[in-house]
């Protein structure tokens, strides 16, 4: 079993590093302090960020999941665009979560669409910067009781509802959005659109307040009438009551890891900040017994294998991700642990520094603040445990609810 980061993404992973501690570092402060300022700044990594993907065409999701692969794509142990994502990712985010969220170009509607498009709609909308709108007032964790119709008109489909929570909502070229083309049908009747900004009918009603990623915007949307192409809708148009919703739901079990990995990376900026704060008081001697140890010691020890364990979980749902593996339940159980383990490490490393920890001195409040969103958006904690059991069970989600 082999555990190492594949050499052919080692450059990658010191890049990714290098953007971390000279770019996105320095101006961390000061896009948690200006709330829905741009950070322009960005603008000139977007052609790096392009190209961290195994140096290939290939984006997150392109090499799709399922047991539907024939033996010949399954040949063969690859390391692809899901597990070089991953690994940057967690680089990036050892810099700043908030402004890796806001980084042109690399929204979470970009894996859906590599997920779940056609490979004409993969060209077109290549290079594109896409939102992802799921999220509606009525529809949290519950992603099937969404409420936004489309209605096919002629060539095109009429949207209309409403989406809150939509990251990178304002500033993205354009938003996948989630909507109906029959309630009475119910899951399988679930589509995914891509909608262009400057759309009439639709609309940004507000960008959100939020306790932590300030640096990357969060939207509410309206679509009231707005008129799509046809050719927009991802995948097929076809209602197929056996696949339809799991088409669609396809796209979480290739970011689910992505977020996963968010969440190491500010976990991992956590510890290595405390221990150097602390390093006074530590002995970095890992040969001595736990009993030991100080309490400062052993807690930190604690927390790091924590960290370890969320980080492998992770790494094995990108894996299987670019081995055209089912990993529904893998992505989930990465993204549950390293959500909860992100929450954890951060706020024990507030406790652990005492008075510098909760201030502004230094970045660890920040941080502690950004990791609590990890363990809600793409899924919350409970919802995690929920597919997990469903996985486990063999049961569907009219089963087990």
């Amino acid at each position: 079993m082999n555990l190492e980061t594949p050499k052919k993404f080692a450059m990658l992973v010191e890049q990714a590093h290098q953007v971390a501690l000279n770019t996105l570092r320095p101006i961390s402060r000061k896009y948690d302090k200006a709330e829905h300022a741009k950070p322009v700044e960005l603008d000139m990594l977007a052609a790096l960020l392009d190209g961290m993907n195994a140096g290939s065409s290939q984006t997150v999701g392109a090499v799709s999941t399922g047991a539907g692969a024939t033996s010949t794509e399954t040949s063969g142990v690859r390391n692809g665009a899901n597990m070089s994502a991953v690994l940057s990712i967690i680089e990036m985010c050892w810099g700043d979560v908030g402004l890796l969220l806001a980084m042109p170009r690399q929204g979470l509607g970009n894996a859906a669409i590599a997920a779940v498009a056609n490979e004409e709609q993969l060209q077109r909308f290549a290079g594109r910067w896409a939102a992802m709108a799921i999220t509606e007032p009525g529809a949290g964790s519950d992603s099937a009781a969404i409420r936004t119709t489309a209605v096919k008109e002629g060539d095109d489909y009429i949207l209309n509802g409403e989406k809150i929570y939509v990251t990178s909502g304002a500033r993205a070229d354009s938003v996948v959005v989630w909507a109906t083309l029959d309630h009475h049908v119910g899951r399988a009747a679930i589509k995914s659109f891509v909608v262009e900004h400057g759309t009439p009918g639709m609309e940004i009603t507000r960008l959100e307040h939020k306790l932590g990623i300030k640096a990357s915007d969060t939207a509410a949307i309206s679509f009231v009438n707005c008129r799509v192409p046809a050719n927009n809708l991802l995948g097929s148009a076809e209602v197929d009551v056996k696949k339809g919703f799991a088409g669609v739901m396809q796209t979480f079990d290739n970011t689910r890891p992505l977020v996963a990995a968010m969440a190491i990376g500010v976990a991992k900026a956590a510890l290595d900040r405390t221990r150097h704060l602390l390093k006074s008081q530590l002995s970095n001697d890992y040969a001595h017994l736990p009993l030991q140890s100080s309490f400062v010691e052993g807690t930190l020890d604690l927390l790091e294998a924590e960290w370890e364990a969320a980080r492998l979980l992770t790494l094995k749902a990108a894996w299987m991700a670019d081995n055209k593996q089912p990993n529904s339940k893998e992505a989930s159980i990465a993204k549950a642990k390293a959500g909860r383990v992100a929450n954890d490490i951060t706020l024990k490393c507030v406790e652990l520094l005492g008075h510098i920890g909760y201030g502004e001195s230094e970045l660890i409040e920040k941080w502690a603040r950004d990791s609590k969103i990890l363990d809600i958006f793409e899924g919350t904690q409970q919802i995690q445990q929920l597919i997990i059991a469903r996985r486990l069970l063999d049961k569907s989600s009219s089963e087990l609810k």
